[in-house]
């Protein structure tokens, strides 16, 4: 099939299907419908397999280069490869650097099959493999921020940098529940809490894809939700090892980010690389097809992670062969194979549908679905990006945007006497690894894999790290690089320097600003066997608070390492996260009261290495002494709580109230509640309202975040955050995973109030 399929002459009718009493998830656009079918009809069979495999850029590019190798024509015209992944030699490269590339691999798509290639970005806060782009913080910093605008904002920015490259398609939001502190992604997501991660990814989600999902437009991207699900589960803390999670808990906590997003108009879904129960996601129908494609009457495209058709056979070992794990996956439902360093993949779906091992229509399904995003991303009108015009890349707008979700992001987590802020004319000794890098402000997928190109003055070299920013706001500043990262080795290991070089800098200093916590990683080499923050770095502070003076501990940091030895030695700590380029000004800013903090952590912060637990830990998992045989109890600590942020004023909670104590299923409870700024600066104050149910068929969690909301308040100021919360939103899941709402009473609290309500007849 040759470019002639490129131009339609014609839209044939509609194949008939069955109607599902399940609405769409997406509308049907009949007229691309009409084209797909057109298209198919024409296609060989080693034409859909091809359009079923995405391969990386690194075998088709030449080295070093953004051009198209000879070999890597040949590789796409034989094998009639439908997609490419990944940036240019694996670091970002310039708007015009990806047009020029990807100029090529369509000229050589559209002449071959008449079907423009797809190409796909780890564009992941902002266009983070884009030079010269407007960078964000991390997922997990946007978060804290409670401010869904900002995740919003993101992707509207995010997405019109990368079209700017004629990159149609990224994958991001991460909604990975983020269940184990030690998971080396923890920042690539919202956190730990269900519904942060779905508000999050549901305005990520239209920010990236606008308003219209069978037509996105030349400054929005696909999405590519992920990874579906229970990945940030894990047993072990380490990355792309097993979950063993419930399918009742699945359901009630893992899969409402996936579905809200999807129903949000969601174009694809990246699946989880790990496993549950024993069974890779990758090959669970039941979970691919009947949850997501059936379930949910959704028309998009799953995708696997990086070699996971595969890693089903040599890492899973739960098929024989390599061929029999591709499939298993997409039997269960894949539509689009990430293999990506080998074509394997198109000589075994050729054989499987030959010898009926696969049946045709559900190759044919992966097709339509893959021409569908295709059409929907408008790229065979398209293919070349020159609708767009992108006079807007890295303006002021932009800056000022990642620079707020920074200010918002970052959390005040202890300010003993008010020592912060502080006095522009105090004398700060700065200290620690994370004093002086854009590494670790940026974190993982910043510039390259890894993050360490952020420490490359052209991706960088106009932004601030810690030092530099503090010294653009404080007389005098000295910092004393006594323990760093080492370049070039692995994340965690650290120089140690003559730490009493600090000691005696420290007699001329006011104030020590400590910056600590970890290098950027990501993925698998992220993996630690000690949650603990490094010994070097607490035996620096530890000396440090030998002089008596006061100490800050800024951490920064994509996951909590824990403190419990030093914390007591600080008058403050600031929790930074992955705050991005920006990150070190908004500090700066914050410290010396020029903004104000109303970041609200969005995991909990665990106290001891062995206690790992989420906010929404079972009510028997924290008991009281039961007298008996012997003394019964149970208890959960923590360092700071989930949704703990201070501020430089005092926020005072009053009046909560509802316009109903009894209530039935199907209802909707308005829940008010005034807050009143109580103290002498302006402020913004995260609303959380959570919910208890006081018993249950099932042990309750002690309690769940219902609903949140941001509001701003001068000195003084009093306003009323009223919320609409759906009671059927307090039902849970039981083990035959219907939704139950039981009778009985729910506490429902917001800040230091509470109230009960009662449900009378549930569902």
């Amino acid at each position: 099939m040759k470019k002639s399929i490129f131009i339609f002459l014609s839209i044939g009718a509609l194949l008939c299907s069955c109607k599902s009493e399940v609405p769409r998830a997406i509308p049907q656009d009949k007229e691309i419908e009409a084209k797909i079918e057109k298209i198919l009809s024409k296609m060989t069979l080693e034409e859909k397999v091809g359009q079923m495999t995405q391969l990386t850029s690194g075998i088709v590019i030449q080295s070093g280069t953004n051009h198209v190798s000879k070999a890597g024509e040949e590789l796409i015209r034989k094998y009639k490869i439908g997609s490419i992944l990944n940036t240019m030699n694996d670091v970002a490269a310039t708007p015009e650097e990806y047009r020029t590339f990807i100029k090529e691999l369509q000229d050589i798509s559209i002449d071959e099959m008449g079907i423009p290639c797809l190409y796909g970005l780890d564009q992941i806060h902002g266009a983070s493999y884009t030079t010269g782009a407007v960078l964000f913080p991390q997922e997990i910093t946007l978060a804290a921020s409670f401010n869904n605008e900002l995740a919003y904002n993101m992707g509207v920015v995010g997405a019109y940098e990368t079209r700017a490259c004629n990159v149609p398609w990224v994958f991001t939001p991460t909604l990975d529940l983020s269940r184990n502190q030690c998971w080396p992604r923890m920042w690539e997501s919202f956190g730990e809490d269900p519904l942060v991660q779905s508000r999050m990814g549901v305005a990520l989600t239209r920010g990236l894809q606008g308003g219209d999902p069978n037509a996105i437009g030349p400054e929005n991207v696909a999405v590519s939700i992920k990874h579906f699900f229970a990945y940030g589960a894990t047993k072990s803390g380490q990355d792309r090892t097993p979950s063993m999670v419930s399918k009742r808990e699945l359901k009630e906590k893992f899969f409402p980010p996936f579905k809200e997003c999807i129903e949000a108009g969601a174009l694809t879904v990246m699946v989880s690389s790990s496993s549950n129960d024993g069974v890779p996601f990758h090959t669970n129908k039941e979970f691919l097809t009947g949850w997501l494609k059936e379930g949910l009457n959704w028309d998009g495209m799953i995708v696997t992670d990086w070699a996971d058709a595969r890693f089903a056979f040599d890492r899973d070992y739960t098929t024989p062969s390599y061929k029999e794990a591709v499939r298993r996956v997409v039997d269960a439902g894949v539509d689009m194979i990430m293999e990506p360093n080998s074509v394997e993949v198109c000589d075994y779906l050729v054989e499987l549908v030959n010898e009926k091992q696969l049946p045709m229509s559900r190759i044919d399904d992966a097709v339509r679905r893959i021409l569908r995003l295709k059409f929907r991303l408008g790229l065979f009108d398209d293919p070349y990006g020159l609708a767009g015009n992108y006079e807007k890349f890295a303006c002021p707008e932009y800056v000022n945007s990642a620079y707020r979700a920074a200010v918002e992001g970052e959390v005040l987590l202890k300010n003993e006497n008010s020592i912060l802020p502080l006095s522009k004319d105090t004398r700060i000794l700065l200290v620690g690894p994370n004093a002086n890098s854009m590494r670790t402000l940026g974190g993982g997928w910043n510039y390259s894999w890894q993050g360490d190109q952020a420490e490359n003055p052209k991706y960088t070299g106009q932004y601030n790290t810690i030092y530099e920013a503090l010294k653009s706001k404080f007389k005098n500043v000295e910092y004393l690089p006594v323990l760093n990262y080492a370049s070039h080795a692995h994340f965690e290991t650290e120089e140690r320097g003559d730490f009493s070089k600090a000691v005696r800098a420290a007699r001329n200093a006011d104030v020590i600003v400590a910056a600590i916590g970890e290098n950027s990683y990501c993925e698998t080499v992220g993996n630690i066997n000690d949650i603990s923050l490094s010994q070097n770095q607490r035996d620096l502070v530890k000396e440090l608070a030998r002089t008596g003076k006061p100490i800050v501990l800024v951490l920064n940091e994509g996951r909590p390492r824990v403190l419990n030895d030093i914390e007591p030695l600080a008058s403050a700590v600031v929790s930074v996260l992955l705050p991005g380029n920006y990150g070190g000004d908004a500090l700066a800013a914050l410290l010396c009261g020029e903004e104000n903090f109303s970041g609200k952590l969005p995991y909990t912060y665990p106290k001891f290495v062995n206690r790992l637990n989420t906010y929404d830990y079972k009510l028997c998992e924290n008991c009281a002494t039961i007298e008996g045989l012997y003394n019964y109890n149970a208890n959960i600590t923590s360092q700071w709580p989930f949704g703990h942020g201070l501020s430089y004023t005092t926020f005072a909670y009053s009046n909560l109230r509802t316009d109903k104590r009894d209530f039935n299923s199907g209802d909707v409870i308005e829940v008010s509640v005034d807050v009143t700024n109580t103290g002498k600066v302006a402020g913004k104050e995260s609303v959380l309202l959570f919910s208890s149910d006081l018993w249950a068929t099932l042990t309750p969690d002690v309690r769940r975040l219902r609903d949140y909301t941001k509001v701003s308040l001068q000195p003084g100021e009093t306003k009323t955050v009223t919320f609409h919360l759906k009671a059927d939103d307090l039902a849970y899941v039981d083990n035959s995973l219907n939704w139950v709402l039981e009778p009985g009473e729910f506490r429902l609290a917001c800040g230091s109030e509470n109230v009960i309500v009662n449900c009378v007849r549930g569902k």
